[in-house]
């Protein structure tokens, strides 16, 4: 039998793994300059530095208080089909969860809205929104025009649809326009006659070709919605009794995404439920662990392009996902 090598010799493909894991996570170097510099491939050097990675010869460590919320994001993604997902890490005991989610989407929408491609955006109400009003940069775009998807509530707030179509155009410097109608009809016969009006329908045709929409999510206990805006006639124990756990543009949802049985998804007044999966970037703007089901639901029917969320609300859709 041969006998064993006295000394240890030179594991060539790992020596490989290493020089090529050097030069690029430590040296900066290109792979394109790396395969250059080693006389190999692109695609070898590609596959080198995977496997670098697999056996752990390359560990990255991200040091930051955004490293979870990055994670998340990812992770939302990948279950749930979604375009992007932003995060917001909640740290200690003082916080405002409207301000972190409000400063996020924010952030996004100066730079979703920068993009020329966007030339209709449509923009709805709610505390969450009106609040990411006051945390975007200005951008220009006076080729961009923002217009309001749902309609108004009876009670004068900022938190109006009008008024947060308004400063969002402001900042944009962007044209502007509102979709004037109260959220719910009097009745469905009533719904139906306003919405065989040509004037309705121009109006939804044009939000229809919205390149994309910001919209908020309401619970059952405390949303905007529940608090000012339902018709005196509804009774609010027959929608829970109804199996809702939360509306999106006025109609109220089960948990599995689809409209519940009851008269007041009759009576919406505004884009039909499918609509949304015919929108290129639907993106839903909601936080708390009271929103878990609706934000749960709404990811499940598939329709939401991209999710600003935090980063205890992220963790919850996640577990309840498993």
């Amino acid at each position: 039998m041969p006998r064993a090598p006295k000394t240890n010799t030179v594991d060539a493909e790992e020596q490989l793994l290493v020089r090529l894991a050097w030069a690029c996570e430590m040296e900066g170097m290109t792979q394109a300059a790396a395969a250059e510099k080693f006389g190999l491939t692109r695609l070898r050097v590609n596959k080198s530095l995977r496997e670098a990675r697999a056996r752990g010869i390359v560990r990255v460590a991200v040091n930051s208080v955004y490293a979870p919320c990055a994670e998340l994001e990812w992770k939302l993604c990948n279950a749930f089909g979604l375009k992007t997902a932003s995060v917001a890490p909640i740290a200690g005991e003082q916080f405002d969860l409207h301000t972190m989610i409000g400063s996020s989407l924010g952030q996004y929408l100066a730079s979703y809205l920068s993009q020329r491609d966007v030339r209709l955006f449509g923009m709805s109400w709610g505390n969450t929104l009106n609040m990411a009003t006051r945390f975007m940069q200005p951008i220009n775009r006076p080729d961009l025009e923002i217009i309001s998807v749902m309609g108004g509530l009876s009670k004068g707030s900022d938190l109006n649809s009008f008024e947060i179509t308004t400063r969002l155009a402001d900042l944009c410097n962007a044209e502007h326009s509102y979709f004037t109608s109260p959220i719910y009809a009097g009745s469905r016969e009533s719904r139906d006659i306003l919405v065989a009006q040509d004037v309705f329908q121009s109006t939804i045709e044009k939000i229809r070709r919205a390149d994309g929409i910001a919209l908020a999510a309401g619970d059952m206990q405390k949303s905007l919605l529940i608090k000012d805006g339902m018709p005196p006639d509804i009774d609010l124990e027959s929608i829970h009794a109804s199996g809702a756990v939360g509306d999106i543009m006025g109609y109220f949802l089960s948990a599995n995404g689809d409209l519940v049985d009851h008269p007041i998804n009759e009576r919406v007044l505004g884009l039909e439920l499918p609509d949304l999966d015919q929108i290129e970037n639907v993106i839903l703007a909601a936080g708390g662990l009271n929103k878990v089901p609706i934000i749960r639901a709404l990811l499940t029917r598939g329709c939401v392009g991209t999710l600003v969320t935090d980063e205890h609300t992220a963790l919850a859709v996640l577990d309840q996902a498993k």
